[in-house]
């Protein structure tokens, strides 16, 4: 196992090199000169040069991707253009609201839909099976705008459940008082889809002969369901949850703009709108490593679910 992890490190290299070029022709080559609006409507040529020369933009584009490479390797994005404070400084200010919105949100849905989705697949053809089915259709229907702006308005404006929105500075404050409503409303976007994707790995596990045989032996239904259909149904669900992680990073956009949250999802709005590529540079590269990180730990997982899987 050690040597797979070591060659899966070093194919890392190459793919984060080719992040990195891609990263810097779609900022630095396509994406047009951030200086002009840095600059102000009032520019003048002199202050137009003084602005490049700040940026480091008047640098030849080897120069500029050569000191990109540097910031990766460092992890030290410099300044941001916008608030002319250190990157890393505005993103670990930023990260921990996302974290605790997006996770929380991600850990009550998977909790939720693995259990509802082998239910649903046991009965499945029944009513409960049915009815569950209807419901999940209906939830992913309706727009996530209607969900908030109704919740907004009946749970926490009309009824007082909840607050409007906001954020505090004590974890567990947050996470109980100003977390529980757009957490909510994040969960009638996503519980309904994925408990219609999970089903599918459940009911596609219980067609297989190893069930027939388990029950043949005469196991119960709930060591069945327990010890090998719901074991085999994981590994689809722990690929689908370790590719979803690294967007935790950039946090819930939508959750987090209509509930004042400030977290990632703000900063992302805000950095396009002011064009702070340093911002949106390093966002990018952290959830580029994040991909591979979590893509590694997804195959060791395999291994510890089911010893045949066999890392090469």
């Amino acid at each position: 196992m050690l040597s797979y992890i070591i060659r899966r490190v070093l194919q890392m290299i190459p793919t984060l090199f080719g992040v990195m070029l891609l990263v810097f022709c779609l900022f630095s080559v396509f994406g047009g000169d951030p200086s002009l609006v840095l600059a102000g409507k009032h520019m003048t040529p002199a202050t137009l040069a003084n602005v490049r020369a700040q940026l480091g933009l008047d640098q030849p584009l080897t120069t500029q991707f050569m000191i990109f490479v540097k910031q990766v390797f460092t992890l030290d994005f410099g300044t941001s253009w916008g608030s002319q404070q250190p990157v890393r400084d505005v993103l670990a200010s930023r990260v921990g609201p996302s974290l605790t919105l997006s996770g929380a949100l991600l850990v009550v849905d998977l909790l939720l839909a693995v259990p509802l989705a082998a239910l649903v697949a046991y009965f499945r053809g029944g009513l409960t099976d049915r009815i569950v089915t209807i419901c999940c259709t209906l939830a992913m229907s309706i727009s996530a705008l209607v969900y908030i702006v109704a919740g907004q308005y009946l749970l926490a404006y009309k009824w007082g459940l909840f607050p409007v929105g906001g954020w505090g500075h004590g974890f567990w404050t947050n996470l109980l008082i100003y977390v529980p409503l757009p957490m909510l409303m994040g969960l009638m976007v996503s519980l309904g889809p994925d408990i219609r994707f999970y089903r599918s790995f459940f009911v596609e596990e219980m067609n297989h002969d190893y069930v027939r045989t388990a029950r043949a032996k005469g196991l119960s239904e709930q060591k069945v369901m327990l010890k090998h259909v719901l074991r085999n149904a994981l590994i689809p669900v722990v690929t689908t949850v370790m590719m979803s992680l690294p967007y935790l990073l950039i946090g819930a956009l939508v959750l987090e703009s209509f509930f004042q949250i400030p977290g990632m999802g703000n900063e992302v709005v805000r950095a396009m709108n002011n064009s702070d590529f340093p911002i949106i540079k390093a966002i990018t590269v952290y959830v580029a490593l994040a991909t591979m990180v979590f893509n590694l730990l997804a195959d060791l997982i395999y291994k510890l679910i089911d010893p045949r899987v066999q890392l090469k």
